[in-house]
């Protein structure tokens, strides 16, 4: 069991999410905490210069609300809720860092061509980790 959890959610509709939620709560000790964790992509400056500033507060308004909806699924575990910009692969390992966990649980599709060359998130995440990282198909 595991003290506290790290999970990584792509907000992208695949439903993934509740699986990780699910599966991390039954993994979780009586009083650990799962830590719900959205990598927002950053902006182009070109881009973000052009959008207007209640636009992009909408974005990470949406990404609070759809991480607050995941966290109901957790049901009585404790959930903190941690939304970051930049790198995704890097974000992750800081946050599991900064929150000191000792399990990232983090889904992963079936690598495509590209995946081989470039490395998908969760290849990245499992090889610089300095926690146990669980990684759900």
């Amino acid at each position: 069991m595991y003290s506290k959890i790290i999970v990584p959610v792509a907000l992208g509709g695949t439903g993934v999410g509740r699986g990780l939620v699910e599966r991390a709560r039954n993994y979780l000790d009586k009083d650990g905490t799962i830590v719900l964790l959205h990598v927002m992509e950053e902006l182009p400056p070109y881009l973000a210069t052009t959008i207007p500033r209640e636009q992009l507060a909408g974005r990470r308004k949406d990404v609070l609300r759809k991480l607050e909806s995941l966290a109901r699924g957790a049901g009585k575990a404790k959930v903190d809720l941690d939304i970051r910009e930049g790198n995704a692969p890097s974000n992750i390992l800081k946050a599991a860092e900064d929150h000191d966990a000792d399990l990232i649980l983090i889904g992963s599709h079936v690598p495509g061509f590209s995946d081989y060359f470039l490395g998908s998130t969760a290849a990245r995440v499992v090889r610089h980790a300095q926690c146990s990282v669980l990684v759900e198909r």
